[in-house]
Order: C-alpha cells, then sequence, then structure tokens
C-alpha cells in the first residue's frame, strides 16, 4: 500500500479483440513519481500510468501487480547489455552485427547466471558489469595442474579475491547439466 497508488483493471474498457488471448487480462497502476523523479511525456496530470497483460485469473489486483514489479527485470537486463557492448553495432554487416548481438546475449546470461548460481545471498550477485570487471575479472590468477587436478590460484593482493574463491567453490560443486 502506497499514498497516491491506485491499482485497476482496464480489460473491458480496452475492447480487445479476437487475436488477443482468451483469459488475459490488462491491469494499470497509477502513482505520483517520487519527488523528484523527471516526468515523462506519457504522465498524466502527474501520474505515472504503469500497464502489463497477465493471464492469471486469481489473486487480487494490488497482489498481482507487485508480483509483476517484482519479476519485471527486463529495464535492467537491456542496460546491461548496453554496458557489455550492446550500446554500438560497429561492425559492418548485417551478418557480422547478427553474431556481436549473440555474443552480447551470452556474456549477459553468463554473468547473470554467474550471480545467480554462485553468488546466492551476497552484495556481489547485483553488481553491474563495470564493477564486476573492476572487482573480479581483472583479480590475477593462475592456474596450475597437480596430481591430475587443476587448482585456481589467486593473488594475495586483491581484497576479491576471497568472493572470487567462493564463488568458484560453489559453481564446481554444481552438477554437471544433463544432456
Amino acid at each position: 500500500v502506497r499514498e497516491g497508488a491506485d491499482v485497476a483493471e482496464l480489460t473491458g474498457l480496452l475492447g480487445l479483440d479476437e487475436d488477443w488471448p482468451a483469459g488475459m487480462r490488462v491491469i494499470v497502476r497509477r502513482e505520483r513519481p517520487h519527488p523528484g523523479a523527471q516526468l515523462r511525456f506519457d504522465d498524466v496530470d502527474g501520474y505515472r500510468l504503469t500497464a502489463f497483460a497477465t493471464n492469471t485469473t486469481q489473486g487480487q489486483l494490488a497482489d498481482l501487480e507487485v508480483r509483476h514489479r517484482r519479476r519485471a527485470r527486463c529495464e535492467d537486463r537491456i542496460r546491461i547489455a548496453k554496458d557489455m557492448g550492446l550500446r554500438n553495432l560497429s561492425l559492418t554487416s548485417f551478418a557480422q552485427n547478427r553474431i556481436w548481438c549473440q555474443i552480447v546475449a551470452l556474456a549477459s546470461e553468463t554473468t547473470a547466471w554467474m550471480g545467480l548460481l554462485g553468488y546466492p545471498g551476497q552484495p556481489s550477485r547485483r553488481w553491474e558489469p563495470k564493477r564486476l570487471r573492476h572487482r573480479l575479472f581483472q583479480i590475477p590468477a593462475t592456474i596450475a595442474r597437480h596430481a591430475r587436478q587443476q587448482v585456481l590460484h589467486f593473488s594475495d593482493r586483491s581484497i576479491w579475491a576471497g568472493i572470487v574463491q567462493a564463488g568458484h567453490a560453489r559453481l564446481a560443486q554444481l552438477p554437471a547439466p544433463a544432456g
């Protein structure tokens, strides 16, 4: 519950045609932007409108809207992909830029899964790419092979080496994917 915020269902007012899937609902949240927020051109009478579609039929509108906001991280993922190289498509042909986009998507997904699986419950799980590069990805390390095993040695000078070692140990304990 927030002062000045309202949630309503607008499905019946929109006149959705037969192309719209059966059982879909459109829910809209209206709230005043927080103090100091930049108003957008689509804000109506000082209110910011946010709409989403769902096929969930049970639950109160406010609960559905909260669930949607918690799960909606699309804007963050787009910003992270831009930070990882999607901002400029600097190659010359469409085919080359298509491959570049796939490489950026792979890097974005790898870092997202690394944070989710390797660093659960730690602040480093939510670090942006720039912070990851400066703190975790640039730690000097060596790989040694001894007794048919690979051993990873990190520099003692880095204050972030403990986080990387814990994450590496957690990732190494995961079972191999099936298939």
